[in-house]
């Protein structure tokens, strides 16, 4: 398989977060409507998904040019103590604020080769974050904000929603009752970075970026009808796989279900996908799926088989999940950074 970065331009709120096994999803539609995106089409591949995939895609992480590509990364799921030092000092008050301070380091900060050590990565806060967005916007961005500087990389809205009972012509009690949804914007003139592994005898990268652009235009996720989910493409490019000397660990970069017996340590927030079936199928009488319980993004895996290495991808495809449509599956794989851990 080989390995893509494909360059993502927010172009309007998200109502769904761009994880990778949503964008799996968003793409099987997309095949299931198109068969020349897949050689011999989206039921082949369906058919040996849970043995092997086809198509493995990251969720989408900030990405930034000031001065040398780096990427934004969730901080991994470890211990404080395996990220940052034991506080110094004999005041407690002061180590209790250290702590405080490191705990608020949501993210991390990579260079383009995709490296990863943990004690050489750059943590940093969401506002962190927002400072490095903000000095990489345009002039005329800038001016637009004026002087409106947002501490919060993620900005969360709510939209008040009614349904209007037509024969009283006014909102009432039960499915005629207001309600608000929360959405969310990335900061102005964000740039997302999705990695995607593509298996050369089901596709190429050129068929991947044209289903991309068809559900940027489209809207992705929740609300898409409604101006919800809008992005455009960027350049795309092929990286390396990978590597690390020594490695006994992963960094998964979207939700995974992690394979049986394979880890000895495993350090994760537990993520439950209630997954909606989309297109034609979110009409019918049961458009939802089976609950999936997932390890999120950011999580890490420590291994004593070094085979593990010898694949660029992790977990296992996720299958009879759905009454409505059985041949259904989830992308419980996930691409992920070889590195050391020392425990």
């Amino acid at each position: 398989m080989k390995l893509y970065e494909i360059t993502l331009k927010p172009a309007s709120g998200f109502g769904t977060s761009l994880k990778g096994d949503t964008l799996f999803g968003h793409f099987c539609w997309q095949a299931a409507y198109d068969p020349t995106l897949l050689n011999g089409g989206l039921g082949k591949w369906i058919d040996c998904y849970e043995k092997k995939p086809f198509l493995v895609f990251s969720s989408a992480w900030p990405k930034f040019f000031n001065g040398k590509t780096r990427y934004a990364f969730k901080r991994p799921d470890l211990p404080l103590s395996y990220l940052f030092r034991d506080p110094s000092g004999d005041d407690k008050k002061s180590q209790m604020s250290e702590r405080k301070k490191n705990q608020s380091k949501k993210w991390m900060l990579l260079d383009k080769n995709l490296s990863l050590s943990l004690n050489a990565v750059t943590y940093v806060t969401a506002k962190g974050l927002a400072e490095i967005a903000w000095k990489e916007l345009t002039e005329e961005t800038r001016r637009i904000m004026g002087k409106a500087f947002s501490s919060s990389f993620l900005e969360e809205f709510t939209q008040p929603h009614n349904t209007i009972n037509r024969l009283t012509m006014t909102t009432g009690e039960g499915m005629f009752a207001p309600f608000s949804q929360t959405s969310f914007f990335y900061y102005p003139e964000t740039k997302l970075a999705v990695f995607v592994l593509i298996d050369d005898d089901a596709t190429e990268i050129e068929r991947v970026n044209t289903a991309l652009e068809r559900i940027g235009q489209r809207g992705y996720g929740r609300d898409a009808s409604t101006g919800l989910g809008k992005f455009g493409l960027g350049e795309h490019k092929e990286l390396p796989i990978p590597k690390s000397s020594s490695p006994n660990a992963c960094y998964v970069l979207s939700p995974v279900v992690p394979g049986k017996r394979m880890f000895k340590e495993h350090f994760f927030v537990p993520f439950v996908r209630f997954g909606k079936h989309g297109d034609i199928l979110a009409k019918s009488s049961n458009p939802f799926k089976n609950p999936v319980i997932m390890a999120d993004e950011g999580a890490v895996f420590v291994t004593e088989d070094n085979s593990i290495f010898q694949k660029p991808y992790i977990g296992r495809g996720v299958v009879g999940i759905s009454k409505a449509m059985p041949q259904s599956v989830v992308q419980g794989y996930s691409i992920y950074l070889p590195f050391k851990l020392e425990i």
